[in-house]
């Protein structure tokens, strides 16, 4: 998401949710001979891994997330105004440019297809029943709403595998922070810390700490292959963004993302 895209992001979950509250939401085998086995493992390895084929455009906007997918929460095609192109995005230290293309929800690498979602999760259901409490655990129920930017490419060869390896370097290098531009926009990283994330044939995740008019804002950052396929979820929190407070990984959004590709 470009600086702008998170102000604006912000605005309109702030929207979605005062609608929804105004609307009350609540062991190996023996065989003959070495010589054989060794020339069907060969025969098997070479069936069970063909070259990657990339998804076709109508076939990955089939397998991107749809509303109804994830249950409390609201999906939309990304709108063409939160679309950041990677031509966009330019990074002081090249090894960290898969990081910030990520975490603008532009894509990663050169993949044969593309598509972009907005996820947004609904109120919980009860924080009506928190605002008798103080104006800050009030606010934080109300407004616990996180909103994630999906891109999802897909590609051939090793183009997803190499994209998630990208994104691991790039957190690992780059893990004291960078900066970079975005549509013009100047951006500081000042720190990216490792999560525990789980789906598809392979995952990572961070937590990365913005620094923002001098205020901290924390964005989490997911990456998920499942065969030719790569995900990126990079998503922020209404009522965590004050102060840079935290919230948790989009997983019920990276689970059904998962599933769907499978």
């Amino acid at each position: 998401m470009r600086p702008t895209v998170i102000r604006r992001t912000a605005v309109a979950a702030s929207t979605v949710c005062l609608a929804l509250l105004a609307t009350a939401c609540g062991g190996s085998d023996s065989g003959s001979g070495s010589g054989d086995k060794s020339a069907d493992a060969k025969g098997k390895d070479s069936a069970a891994k063909p070259a990657a084929k990339a998804l076709t455009a109508a076939e990955l906007e089939k397998a991107a997330l749809a509303q109804g997918d994830v249950k409390g929460h609201r999906i939309s095609k990304a709108a063409a105004k939160d679309v950041v192109s990677v031509d966009d995005i330019k990074v002081a230290k090249e090894v960290c440019a898969p990081l910030a293309d990520a975490l603008m929800g532009a894509q990663v690498g050169e993949p044969g297809a593309f598509t972009k979602r907005t996820v947004v999760s609904e109120p919980k259901k009860g924080s009506m029943d928190k605002q008798d409490t103080d104006a800050e655990g009030a606010f934080k129920a109300a407004f616990d709403i996180t909103t994630t930017q999906l891109a999802l490419g897909s590609y051939d060869g090793k183009g997803a595998e190499e994209s998630v390896a990208a994104l691991r370097t790039a957190a690992t290098e780059c893990a004291g922070g960078f900066d970079f531009t975005a549509a013009g926009e100047k951006q500081k990283v000042s720190k990216i810390t490792e999560e525990k994330v789980k789906g598809g044939e392979d995952a990572a995740a961070w937590t990365v700490q913005l620094e923002q008019d001098g205020e901290k804002v924390q964005l989490k950052l997911v990456a998920l292959r499942q065969g030719p396929s790569f995900a990126s979820f990079s998503s922020m929190n209404l009522a965590a963004m004050g102060g840079g407070g935290d919230f948790e990984l989009p997983t019920a959004v990276v689970e059904a993302q998962a599933a769907k590709l499978a």
